[in-house]
C-alpha cells in the first residue's frame, strides 16, 4: 500500500523545500507542483519525497486523524487486544 503524508512547507529553495509533519522534517521536491504556487505555510501531500498536491489545513488535519486511528488500531491488534476498547469489557 502506498501512502501520502500531509506536510507543512517551512522553507523553499527553488523546487526543493523543507517540510514538517508531527515534528519530523524532510526534504521535499516541489517539481510536480511547478504549475501551482506553493508558499511557506502551505500544506502538501508528500509521496516518496515528492509533493504531489496542495491541500488545505483541514484536509491535512483530517488525514492525520485517520492515520492516527489506523496506527492505534494496528497497535491494539499487535498487542492482541480487541479493536474497540469497549469490546474488552465483560
Amino acid at each position: 500500500m502506498c501512502l501520502g503524508i500531509p506536510m507543512q512547507i517551512t522553507e523553499i529553495n527553488g523546487y526543493s523545500a523543507r517540510a514538517n509533519a508531527k515534528g519530523i522534517e524532510r526534504e521535499v521536491n516541489l517539481f510536480l507542483l511547478q504549475d501551482d504556487t506553493v508558499a511557506i505555510g502551505d500544506f502538501v501531500m508528500v509521496h516518496v519525497g515528492y509533493a504531489i498536491q496542495k491541500m488545505s489545513p483541514q484536509e491535512a488535519r483530517s488525514a492525520w486523524e485517520l492515520y492516527d486511528e489506523m496506527l492505534a488500531l494496528e497497535t491494539r491488534q499487535n498487542a492482541g487486544l480487541p479493536p474497540n476498547p469497549e469490546e474488552g469489557h465483560a
